[in-house]
């Protein structure tokens, strides 16, 4: 079974930094699109950043100049790195894979999409 898997969450105070780690187990990721999406407690699950096959990103308003993504492809892994982080960043992050059904701006190989557990993201004093 396809599957993908976050890490890396946790508490931070406002201002601090953290990064998260997604990873496919049984698969690479390398052909693939692959981004992250967030949901805060009563809101909509958005879409924070997504990175093409290419290489190409695509980031969210809200996030830019604070969240970089990236992709390690000897590791199979896509990063979130998360800097300046404000308690409104709050939220459960989502890894997920796919294809221009799923993102707005990155492609890659068509694949229906794939998401993971998710990982919660506190920021707080």
């Amino acid at each position: 079974q396809l599957q993908v898997v976050e890490s890396g969450g946790g508490l931070v105070q406002p201002g601090g930094s953290l990064r998260l780690s997604c990873t496919a187990p049984g698969f690479t990721l390398d052909i693939y699109a692959v981004g992250w999406f967030r949901q805060a407690p009563g809101k909509e699950r958005e879409e924070v950043s997504c990175i093409s096959r290419s290489g190409s990103t695509n980031i969210a308003d809200s996030v830019k100049g604070r969240f970089t993504i990236s992709r390690d492809n000897t590791k199979n892994t896509v990063y979130l790195q998360m800097n300046s982080l404000k308690p409104e960043d709050t939220g459960v992050y989502y890894c997920a894979t796919g294809d221009t059904r799923l993102f707005r701006s990155c492609s890659g190989t068509p694949l229906n999409p794939i998401w993971g557990q998710g990982t919660q993201v506190t920021v707080s004093s």
